[in-house]
């Protein structure tokens, strides 16, 4: 609201509280003015009535009729007229004549303490209704009246009797020599407030109307006088919002005043000069804002850059680190990880005084499964059997007491088919047991890898911090040794690491440099066992074994030596010098005029790479040998394992003539897809199927499959283990010609080889055992 709206406001309710006020002073006075002059006149009425005297002493009712009625009529503002005796008792009674119910009041209690000859004014609420309802003084409630008591006075004794017309005449003639008066009746009146408002409204409303052109006026004179007061705030506010705007002030309705031009022109000046600073400032602002969204794009561009830096630092530290103690394979803790958080708990056990074991994990014959299925199958069953022992090592069994929670070493793999579990704060050893055997359950169940179901056990060697070691390596040793203890004692156990079993370690490292000092000394030889073919008696081929002659020990079996040479990483160059020597004997036997059509040689799944070939063609040159004359014994392994290369390897071996075998054919998880698709010669009947089949008839009924599969895909069949004459019986009866075991000869000497090459060497025990 506006300064001018709010005098204006003001002075209209000063006005309005005025008039009100005035109003309703002039409204009491006109109303206690009206009401004092009808009860004078009331009062006069009836004491100027002397025939009211007559009348009620002598109970006059027509007289008295009369006479009320004239009272009645004096006055619009009288509901009623009421004629009494001294005693208060009703003589006579009018009402105005549209009165409907009257309701008496009991006469002492309207004259109350008043003395008999004084006149009394009692008010009371009437009960009583009109018959015009639509009357404005009908009021809810009842109307308010006032009850007027009028003492009528005589000089007769109201008590004396018998008195006439003509006495009381006479006695009202002498009225002024009386020296008393007697109180003879009483004139009640009532007077009704309602008609008496009704009488005085003319004057009400006059006064109203004085009252409202009073506050009309008062608006209009304040109205006036607040635009007066406030026009120069008005002129001030519209130049403040034309300086606020930048414009020029314009002197609006103030043109005659020479002090307000000076003012405008001092103004205007002012502003002009804001008004170029304002530009100036905005130029400045604009240049300062291109200049900080440059930076600040320059400084956001720098920000991801440096971001993405870091990220790539951060990851690749991850990855670094993850190759750096992680295994590739199975995403187990390795051996770098293994060892320095197994030191770090070592310590923290000696400290606390607490018991950690060791469990050293190896899985028994790894090597052969890997063989037989390949390495990609290999690589799988390694990724199994971690998830399983992952899963089988509870929280409980190991308690995070490791530097940082992400190295946890529980389950680690060292390498190759070797695993470790670590056990802290135990309570006794036997709780080590337990977990041990409940991996060796956990591993025993059958693990389901590209078709085929395979159960893998481990050796499992525990050995216990303080009380067998305090160092990594030497707790890892105890454990080593003890789980060679139990692979040695029937595989799939465990055992607990004693002092007694370090003399078996010793010896077990004794044979491995005992064994690489033969590799180097050419300290190995190889010996021979023919293959006959018994439909001519003839010698057809010979199959190629190692032996290992030791001063001290004597001879080495090959099932120590070939698996030691395995581990150590040595098969490589024990298979070339076998496969060197063979060719360079096979050479010697030619020259001496010896005929022998074949030499056969066992290749390791783990020698059987691009370079292996390469090395063949290589000796085969180097010694003379012509590559019909080798025949290279493949395990199913090889064949399993990444096809596309094998057939490419295969394929480069028979183009150089070298005729190809698999040994122990039915024994690993064979494919008959492999024998349709690599270029083999030979298939070998693997000696546990001849030694058993008159034990089980499906190895029999395997053997014949396998003799007729062979027959079917032109394949020549080589039956080895040969011991008794009823395999040889069994084997030619069903086809099988081409004989090696025992039954002719066990592996011998180069030079006692020579003596079984003789021509018809065989016939003779052929023809015996056909006798037979």
């Amino acid at each position: 609201m506006t300064i001018a709206g709010k005098i204006n406001a003001l002075v209209i309710s000063i006005a309005v509280a005025a008039g009100c006020i005035l109003t309703a002073i002039v409204l009491q006075l006109e109303y206690s003015s009206a009401k004092e002059r009808l009860i004078k006149q009331s009062v006069n009425l009836v004491q100027s009535q002397p025939q009211l005297q007559v009348a009620i002493y002598l109970a006059d009712t027509s007289e008295l009729q009369a006479t009320l009625q004239d009272i009645l009529e004096s006055s619009t503002t009288i509901l009623y007229a009421i004629a009494r005796d001294q005693n208060g008792l009703e003589l006579n009674r009018i009402q105005q004549p549209d009165t409907l119910e009257y309701e008496s009041t009991p006469f002492d209690l309207i004259r109350g303490s008043t003395s008999v000859v004084e006149t009394s004014l009692t008010p009371r609420r009437g009960s009583f209704s009109m018959a015009d309802t639509t009357s404005s003084w009908n009021l809810p409630g009842g109307d308010l009246v006032w009850d007027l008591t009028v003492p009528v006075l005589s000089v007769l004794n109201p008590l004396h009797q018998n008195v006439g017309r003509d006495a009381l005449g006479a006695a009202l003639a002498s009225a002024r020599s009386a020296s008393s008066l007697y109180v003879v009746g009483y004139v009640q009146i009532g007077i009704s407030r309602a008609l008496l408002l009704q009488q005085i409204l003319p004057t009400i409303l006059a006064v109203m109307g004085i009252a409202m052109v009073f506050i009309l006026l008062c608006s209009i004179f304040s109205r006036h006088m607040a635009r007066r007061i406030t026009a120069p705030f008005s002129m001030i506010k519209r130049m403040a919002d034309d300086i606020s705007s930048g414009t020029a002030v314009q002197p609006r309705g103030l043109e005659s005043s020479g002090e307000f031009k000076e003012v405008v022109l001092l103004l205007n000046t002012i502003i002009e000069g804001l008004n170029t600073y304002k530009t100036r400032m905005d130029v400045d602002h604009q240049l300062l804002s291109m200049k900080v969204e440059e930076r600040t794009s320059q400084l956001s561009k720098r920000n991801e850059e440096l971001s993405e830096a870091v990220k790539q630092v951060t990851e690749t530290k991850d990855r670094l680190r993850k190759l750096a103690y992680y295994d590739s394979l199975t995403g187990l803790p390795n051996r770098r990880l293994f060892t320095e958080q197994l030191d770090l708990l070592l310590r923290l056990a000696k400290r606390n005084k607490e018991m950690l074991a060791l469990l050293f994990l190896d899985l028994d014959n790894f090597k052969r499964i890997n063989d037989s299925l390949g390495h990609s199958s290999g690589d799988l069953l390694l990724r199994e059997v971690a998830k399983r022992l992952a899963r089988c090592v509870r929280g409980s069994d190991v308690i995070a007491h490791y530097v940082e929670p992400s190295s946890q070493i529980d389950v680690s793999r060292l390498g190759g088919d070797e695993f470790t579990v670590v056990l802290n704060q135990l309570d006794s050893a036997d709780s080590a047991g337990m977990v041990a055997q409940r991996l060796l359950d956990i591993l025993a169940q059958p693990i389901k890898i590209e078709g085929h179901d395979l159960v893998v056990t481990p050796s499992i060697g525990i050995a216990i911090a303080q009380a067998d070691t305090e160092t990594v390596e030497d707790l890892l040793k105890a454990a080593d040794t003890a789980m060679y203890h139990a692979k040695s004692t029937g595989k799939n156990k465990y055992m607990f690491y004693r002092t007694d079993m370090d003399a078996a370690g010793v010896e077990r490292l004794e044979l491995e440099n005992e064994l690489r000092k033969a590799l180097e000394n050419k300290g190995l030889s190889l010996h021979y066992q023919v293959q006959v073919d018994t439909l001519t008696g003839t010698v057809t081929g010979a199959e190629a074994l190692m032996r290992w002659p030791h001063e001290s020990l004597g001879m080495v079996p090959p099932f120590k030596f070939i698996p030691l040479a395995e581990e150590m990483g040595l098969i490589g160059a024990l298979g070339e010098w076998g496969l060197e020597e063979a060719c360079r004997q096979m050479v010697e036997l030619q020259s001496l005029g010896l005929e022998l059509p074949k030499i056969s040689v066992n290749v390791s799944a783990l020698q059987f790479t691009q370079s292996f070939i390469t090395r063949v063609s290589d000796i085969l040159a180097t010694t003379g040998l012509r590559p019909r004359r080798l025949q290279l014994e493949l395990t199913e392994g090889i064949m399993m394992d990444n096809h596309e290369d094998t057939a490419r390897s295969l394929a480069d071996l028979k183009d150089q003539g070298v005729q190809l075998s698999i040994d122990d054919f039915g024994t690993g998880y064979s494919s008959l897809s492999y024998l349709s698709r690599f270029p083999l010669d030979e298939l070998k009947i693997d000696r546990s199927f001849v030694i058993d089949f008159d034990k089980s008839q499906n190895d029999a009924s395997l053997v014949i499959a396998i003799i007729a599969m062979a027959r079917s895909m032109r394949l020549q069949l080589v039956a080895e283990g040969v011991e008794t004459q009823e395999q040889y019986h069994f084997l030619r009866n069903n086809g099988a010609s081409v004989i090696q075991g025992y039954l002719f000869s066990k592996p011998v000497p180069f030079e006692e080889l020579k003596t079984l090459l003789a021509p018809g060497y065989f016939k003779e025990q052929i023809a015996q055992l056909n006798a037979r």
